[in-house]
C-alpha cells in the first residue's frame, strides 16, 4: 500500500498489525502510530430533516475490524478543529455529541450520503432519490433481503429506487409525517439495524468510500458539526484504531441514522470497557488508602501478592453475546497462582453482587490462546447473557440496564526467587488489558478490542551484612537468625542463595502455609544464616517494615551479642500512587528514596550502649549495608605480678644450685 493511501475495507483477525507509521496530519502536526487494528463504527444519518418515512436508529459501540498498514486520515481528509468543518457549500448539517466521558479529540469519521432528500415547500413530506455512488450497494442488500422474504431470484441490478425505499419503511415501526418530524430511534436488536449493518458493510467490501473528517478539536461542549452537506440521508462511520500496545486506543460507535433538512443531531454511543489494575500494600495499608489498593508496593520472597481488576460493562444492547477476557503479563519474578480457589470474578451494581461459577470463566496458562508475551488469559464467552440473567432490567424492546455495573477480578500471584538478583529499581510490573466483543456486526459477532494496558509495580530489598571485629578482621562462621518480633519467636525463614554460598533468600510463611510472618511449617531448605571466610552474609527479598536480627552463635574466641540488632527498612515512593506508567519505575520517580538503620545494643565492660546506625541505603539496588562488630576479648586476670613466674625460677635454680653444692661437699667429708 502506497503511503497515504486510504485503506478500503479489507477485515483482519486480531493478530495482526504493522507497527511504526509515521504521518502527517493534514494540519501539519506529525505523530507516530503504530497501527495494529482499526475498527470502524457505522452512523447513519440524514442530512435533511428527519423523514416521515425513514426511521431513526441509534446504538451503542458497533466497530469492525479493519486492515490497516497506514493511518487513515492521510492525504484528502477533512479536519475539525474547534468543533467544524465543512465539507462542501451545501446547506445541511450534522452535528455529532459525544459520548459522556469519551473525548471527541481524536475520533475519526467516514461519511456516506446514501440518499438524496428534497423536502416539500410546507415541509409536510420529503423524497429520497439515489445517490448513484451507492446504488449498487443498496440494490444489493435488498434484493438479498427480498429474495430472502418472498422467495424470490430477483437481481440486485431489477431493484427499483421505490422497492428500496419502500424495504426500508417496511422496517420502520416509529413512522411519522413530515419533513421536520421528530422520530422515535429503532431498537438496537431491530431489524433495520442489522439492515443498516448490512448496507455499511456491503460498501466496503464494494471498495465504497466517503468523505473523512478527522476530529483535531471539539467544541466546549464535546460536539462536532459537519457543515457543506446536501440534503440527505447519512452514513457516518466512527473508525477507532489503535496499536497492540493500547496507545492511541478510541471505541467505536453503533450504527446510527438520521436524516438532516437542514440540521441535525446524532448521539455518539460509542462505549467501551475500562479497567483499572491494582496491587495491595500490606504495610500500613491506612496511609496507603483503599484499604492499600494502590499502583505501587513491596513484598518479601515467598510472600502473596494480592491483585485486582475493576473493570466496567459498558453498554451491550446490540450485541448477541459479549466476549470478555483479561490478559495479563507478569514480570518473571511473579508466579501466577492459576489455582481457581484463589481466583474470584464479581459483577456488581453496588446493590447486588454475583460471583461467577468456576464453569463460567475459563483460566489458560499456556498455548495457542495467548497473545505474545501473555502470562495467563482468563475469559468469560459471553458476559452479556451472565448479566442479563443476573441483573435483569431489560425494557420492551429488549435493552437491558448496564448502567453501573462492574466486573471485579482477584487473583494472586508470588514474588519467587528471581527478585533476588533485581532488588530495588525498576521492581517488578504487572499489566493488564482487557479483550471485549467490538462488532455485533449484522449477525451479532464480530472481532474483539482491547483497553489499553494498566500497570502496576512492586519492590523487594536486601541486606548486605559483614561479620568483623573492633580492628576489621572479618570473620567467618558467625550465625544469625531472622525474626518479625522483637521476642524473636516468629523467625523469618531464609534458604541459600547458591549451594555452599553466603547469600539468604527469604521465605515467606505464605509459602509454608502460613500467613505472612505467622503460622505455616517450617521449610525443608530453611537455614540458620552465616558468615562467609570473607564475613559476608546477605539477606535478599525483604519487605519494608522492622525485622530482628539475633546472633545465635559467635565466632569461636569472640562474645556472641545479647540482644537482636532491629532493621528497620523504609522505602519512600511517590505522593501519587495510583498514576503509575509502565517503565516509570526505573527511574527515580517512584521508588524515591530507600532509608535502612540498624538500632544496636550491646554490653561490654559492665555497661549497656546503644546506637541507631544509618545502613547507607540505596533505592537503586534496593540494599543497606550493615556491619556486624565483635569486640576482642581481654584475657581475664591472673594472681600475683607478671614478674611471679621469673622469681619462682629464679627460686627453683637457686634451690637446684644448693643441693648440689650440698652434695659435693659430702663426698669430701
Amino acid at each position: 500500500m502506497k503511503k497515504n493511501q486510504i485503506n478500503k475495507g479489507t477485515r483482519e483477525t486480531k493478530k495482526s498489525g504493522v507497527k511504526g507509521n509515521t504521518v502527517g496530519r493534514k494540519y501539519g502536526e506529525q505523530k507516530k502510530y503504530s497501527v495494529g487494528r482499526k475498527y470502524r463504527v457505522r452512523v447513519i444519518c440524514t442530512c435533511a430533516a428527519l423523514a416521515a418515512a425513514f426511521p431513526l436508529t441509534s446504538f451503542a459501540e458497533l466497530p469492525v475490524v479493519m486492515a490497516a498498514e497506514e493511518p487513515w486520515y492521510a492525504a484528502g481528509n477533512h479536519v475539525a478543529e474547534k468543533g467544524y468543518v465543512s465539507l462542501g457549500s451545501g446547506g445541511a448539517s450534522i452535528t455529532v455529541n459525544g459520548n459522556q466521558g469519551q473525548s471527541m479529540e481524536g475520533k475519526r469519521f467516514e461519511i456516506f450520503r446514501l440518499f438524496d432528500a428534497v423536502n416539500a415547500k410546507q415541509g409536510e413530506s420529503i423524497n429520497y432519490t439515489f445517490n448513484a455512488q451507492y446504488k449498487t450497494a443498496l440494490q444489493t442488500v435488498v434484493a438479498q433481503a427480498l429474495n430472502r422474504r418472498d422467495g424470490t431470484s430477483l437481481k440486485a441490478s431489477a431493484v427499483t429506487e421505490y422497492q428500496v425505499i419502500d424495504y426500508i419503511q417496511s422496517l420502520n415501526t416509529n413512522q411519522v409525517e413530515g419533513a421536520h418530524a421528530d422520530q422515535k430511534p429503532e431498537g438496537s436488536y431491530s431489524d433495520f439495524r442489522y439492515f443498516v449493518e448490512q448496507v455499511r458493510t456491503t460498501i466496503k467490501d464494494m471498495g465504497g468510500e466517503g468523505e473523512y473528517v478527522y476530529v483535531g478539536s471539539a467544541k466546549s461542549d464535546n460536539s462536532v458539526t459537519i457543515s457543506g452537506l446536501s440534503y440527505g440521508y447519512y452514513i457516518v462511520d466512527e473508525i477507532s484504531e489503535y496499536d497492540e500496545d493500547g496507545r492511541e486506543w478510541y471505541a467505536s460507535s453503533l450504527c446510527m441514522v438520521d436524516t438532516a433538512n437542514p440540521a441535525t443531531e446524532i448521539e455518539i454511543k460509542s462505549d467501551y470497557p475500562r479497567i483499572v489494575k491494582k496491587g495491595r500494600e500490606d504495610d500500613n495499608p491506612d496511609s496507603v488508602g483503599d484499604d492499600g489498593w494502590n499502583d505501587i508496593a513491596d513484598y518479601e520472597i515467598g510472600q502473596t501478592v494480592p491483585y485486582r481488576f475493576v473493570s466496567t460493562i459498558c453498554d451491550m444492547n446490540g450485541y448477541h453475546s459479549y466476549y470478555y477476557a483479561w490478559h495479563d503479563r507478569m514480570d518473571e519474578a511473579l508466579t501466577f497462582n492459576g489455582d481457581k480457589n484463589a481466583i474470584q470474578i464479581t459483577i456488581s451494581n453496588g446493590k447486588k453482587d454475583y460471583v461467577l461459577t468456576k464453569g463460567e470463566y475459563t483460566v489458560i496458562t499456556e498455548g495457542s490462546r495467548l497473545d505474545s508475551g501473555d502470562t495467563f488469559l482468563i475469559e468469560v464467552q459471553d458476559i452479556k447473557a451472565v448479566v442479563d440473567r443476573e441483573f435483569d432490567r431489560i425494557n420492551s424492546l429488549g435493552h437491558n440496564d448496564y448502567t453501573g455495573l462492574t466486573v471485579t477480578l482477584t487473583y494472586e500471584a508470588t514474588l519467587n526467587d528471581l527478585a533476588a538478583d533485581r532488588t530495588g529499581r525498576p521492581g517488578f510490573e504487572n499489566g493488564v488489558r482487557l479483550e471485549f466483543s467490538n462488532d455485533p456486526d449484522a449477525d451479532g459477532k464480530g472481532e474483539t478490542g482491547y483497553t489499553p494496558w494498566d500497570t502496576v509495580v512492586c519492590f523487594t530489598f536486601r541486606l548486605n551484612g559483614l561479620k568483623t571485629n573492633d580492628h576489621d578482621l572479618v570473620l567467618e562462621g558467625a550465625k544469625f537468625r531472622l525474626y518479625s518480633d522483637a521476642d524473636c519467636r516468629n523467625e523469618v525463614y531464609v534458604k541459600e542463595k547458591n549451594q555452599g554460598g553466603s547469600g539468604y533468600i527469604v521465605i515467606n510463611r505464605d509459602s509454608t502455609g502460613g500467613d505472612d510472618h505467622t503460622g505455616g511449617s517450617v521449610p525443608k531448605d530453611a537455614v540458620e544464616i552465616s558468615s562467609g571466610q570473607d564475613g559476608v552474609f546477605t539477606i535478599y527479598g525483604l519487605d519494608q517494615g522492622v525485622y530482628y536480627l539475633k546472633e545465635t552463635a559467635a565466632p569461636d574466641g569472640y562474645r556472641t551479642l545479647l540482644d537482636p540488632i532491629v532493621i528497620t527498612v523504609t522505602p519512600a515512593y511517590t505522593d501519587d500512587r495510583n498514576g503509575y506508567t509502565a517503565g516509570e519505575s526505573a527511574g527515580s520517580s517512584i521508588l524515591k528514596s530507600l532509608e535502612m538503620t540498624a538500632h544496636i545494643r550491646e554490653f561490654y565492660e559492665g555497661e549497656y550502649a546503644e546506637d541507631t546506625v544509618d545502613l547507607n541505603g540505596d533505592a537503586a539496588d534496593g540494599s543497606g549495608d550493615l556491619k556486624v562488630i565483635n569486640q576482642v576479648g581481654s584475657r581475664l586476670p591472673v594472681t600475683g605480678s607478671a614478674a611471679m613466674p621469673v622469681l619462682i625460677g629464679s627460686g627453683a635454680v637457686l634451690m637446684v644450685t644448693a643441693a648440689v653444692l650440698g652434695r659435693k661437699k659430702n663426698r669430701k667429708e
